[in-house]
């Protein structure tokens, strides 16, 4: 017990008090990694504490990674890391290109006594499901990318309402949870919208989209720009056992449906940007060398990982809708 002191009237709550006397305790080598902490009980019984004091400072050692908790023995030392000040769980759906853009912004903004561990569910339901329920009450912030994911509404709620943020995409379910998200229905439809007049000498816009981890929201964008201004459309699953025809402009979300589009096209002897065109969505390095530049709507990953970590830092509660805009090349 001599490893907790408690004072009165010093203007600093006494959960805080708690917290502090243990970072101490590690910082003085008087606690070591595996030592086992003051029970709950014999805590409120030595400072005429409640329970929810010792527990409010417990659970924050917890949720930092210090310590750990086994039932009915007690707390112990985890780590003796006390600079560490927050330990954030990163959920994202499948590691890519878009996603390492915003993790490498994300740590490059959320500063030094952070701690970043990021887990992929990989569009399953269960598998979301199973790493929320694993990882609760262990990290100071839940950072999770749901996608289109069903029934996993119930496991966001049992995590701490004030601890999570939404990444990428976002709905009416997750309204009471701070958001940094695309708009993908409005991003795909003014996209779309300034460069109709590029669009205006194509007969047929066309876009692939499987559905399967694809918003839905840019299939609702990109009907509603075709409805609004009169432009012939289709959309299909997938690009096989199909040939291009000259006048068609294909919108594609999928990088392996580009490189098919393409490698159709270079069969048939069809120029890009003239015969036919393209748009892809997302913006990535490598299309503004591909076929002399392949033109993107795309949202500003960077941003958005810039913003994420601005939103734990100074504990933002809003919802910030991220950029988008229309690139421009050859292939339009």
């Amino acid at each position: 017990m001599n490893i907790i002191s408690i004072q009165n009237n010093i203007g600093l709550p006494k959960y805080k008090q708690i917290i502090l006397s243990i970072e101490k305790g590690i910082e003085e080598e008087k606690l070591a990694k595996g030592d086992r902490l003051p029970s709950v009980n014999k805590v409120c019984l030595a400072f005429s504490l409640s329970r929810d004091t010792v527990l409010l400072a417990y659970d924050d050692l917890k949720k930092r990674g210090i310590i750990y908790a086994i039932p009915g023995k007690g707390y112990y030392v985890k780590s003796v890391e006390i600079t560490i000040k927050q330990k954030i769980f990163l959920l994202f759906d499948e590691l890519n290109s878009f996603k390492e853009d915003i993790y490498n912004s994300f740590l490059n903004n959320i500063g030094k006594n952070v701690q970043v561990e990021i887990f992929f569910h990989h569009f399953n339901s269960e598998v979301f499901q199973k790493l929320i329920n694993d990882s609760n009450g262990n990290y100071t912030k839940y950072i999770l990318m749901p996608t289109n994911l069903k029934n996993i509404v119930a496991s966001i709620k049992t995590l701490p309402v004030a601890d999570v943020i939404i990444l990428d995409q976002t709905n009416p379910d997750l309204k009471m949870y701070p958001a940094i998200y695309q708009n993908h229905q409005k991003d795909i439809f003014e996209g779309l919208s300034k460069g109709k007049e590029k669009l205006s000498k194509y007969k047929k816009l066309i876009l692939i989209f499987p559905g399967f981890r694809e918003p839905l929201g840019m299939k609702m964008g990109f009907e509603d720009f075709c409805a609004e201004y009169h432009f012939e459309s289709e959309i299909i699953t997938e690009f096989t056992n199909r040939e291009i025809t000259s006048g068609d402009l294909y919108i594609i979300p999928n990088d392996r449906d580009l490189v098919r589009v393409i490698e159709n096209a270079r069969d048939k002897n069809l120029k890009l940007g003239t015969d036919f065109g393209i748009i892809s969505y997302n913006e990535t390095p490598l299309k503004k060398i591909v076929a002399s530049g392949i033109t993107t709507i795309s949202t500003h990953f960077e941003a958005m990982g810039k913003i994420l970590a601005q939103m734990v830092l100074r504990g933002k509660k809003e919802q910030i809708e991220n950029k988008s805009s229309l690139i421009i090349r050859n292939s339009l």
